[in-house]
């Protein structure tokens, strides 16, 4: 399988990650302006007295191609008093001509209301999932306006800036960590054994050949009800949260992908090794990738 190589500096970039059959290899183009820009790959990692994070998020080869910028985003913080961690995964769709911003800020948006109902919730708190959704649509409808410099409709501000939304939060504990999260269209979550391979979706997997349109189940339209899910992450699991990018050659997680990431995701990797796995290469697999992991910990952070 593929190790982080030791490397001496100034060498050679770590080699391709291949998996199966290799896409093209060509030298990513700049993105546009037009409709939002960001980094063609982040990546972030720290850990608190009870978790561990670490996300990564990558540009598709399709947008470096043509030059297009990432439309995925994720966003993750500690609430300091609680110890509980607060993160978003979303995927701007690829009809919405800003679908950058409007993955950003939905997920800054669902991080802000969240961390504001732990600051207003004490110890009986219990997410309001309906409200953080609600919260995010509002956000994509200010953003929206000030885009267009008017007071937007509904269907302009899907038209400039619909976004899937995975968003929750996890609260460590003597056995692993509680965890609360819902979501809104086709991004995911999982829960991964690393021991045995084993991952367990949390929502609905997108079935094969599925003819409804993505953009019915995207922000800023808020579904009723909400896709929810509530458990508790065994201490050697891992919570993760992702794009379809990673979902769709995931599958089932039997394959080479799901063996790959289990390997490497048993222990927290360094961010960078996580980003640099993120971005294998395997035909026809060409959509951005972003993917959150939580670890449940029960030392104190060194």
């Amino acid at each position: 399988m593929h190790r982080p190589p030791r490397q001496a500096e100034g060498t050679r970039p770590w080699n391709r990650v291949v998996i199966d059959v290799p896409g093209p290899r060509f030298e990513p183009t700049p993105p546009r302006l037009s409709g939002g820009t960001c980094p063609d790959a982040e990546c972030d990692g720290w850990s608190a007295p009870g978790l561990t994070l670490r996300s990564a998020s990558v540009r598709g080869e399709r947008h470096r191609y043509y030059r297009q910028p990432r439309q995925d985003a994720t966003c993750a913080v500690l609430h300091e008093e609680s110890g509980v961690v607060v993160f978003a995964v979303a995927d701007g769709l690829s009809s919405a001509s800003a679908a950058t911003i409007g993955a950003a800020e939905a997920c800054r948006a669902a991080v802000w209301a969240l961390h504001t109902q732990l600051d207003e919730g004490g110890t009986g708190f219990s997410p309001d999932f309906h409200g953080v959704a609600r919260h995010a649509a509002e956000t994509l409808h200010r953003q929206a306006a000030a885009l267009l410099r008017r007071e937007p409709g509904p269907e302009q501000v899907e038209e400039l800036v619909a976004t899937t939304l995975v968003a929750g939060v996890a609260r460590p504990g003597g056995h692993g960590a509680e965890v609360s999260l819902f979501r809104i269209g086709d991004s995911a979550a999982w829960a991964l054994d690393p021991a045995r391979a084993r991952y367990r979706p949390l929502f609905p997997a997108k079935a094969d050949g599925d003819l409804v349109p993505t953009s019915v189940a995207a922000l800023p339209r808020v579904p009723e009800p909400l896709e929810r899910w509530s458990g508790r992450l065994a201490p050697g699991q891992v919570l993760l949260v992702g794009t379809d990018g990673f979902g769709d050659p995931l599958g089932d997680g039997d394959g080479q992908v799901g063996a790959l990431f289990a390997e490497h995701l048993a222990v927290p990797p360094p961010p960078l090794w996580l980003a640099h796995l993120l971005d294998f290469s395997r035909e026809t697999f060409d959509d951005d990738r972003t993917l959150l992991a939580l670890w449940p910990r029960s030392e104190a952070p060194r």
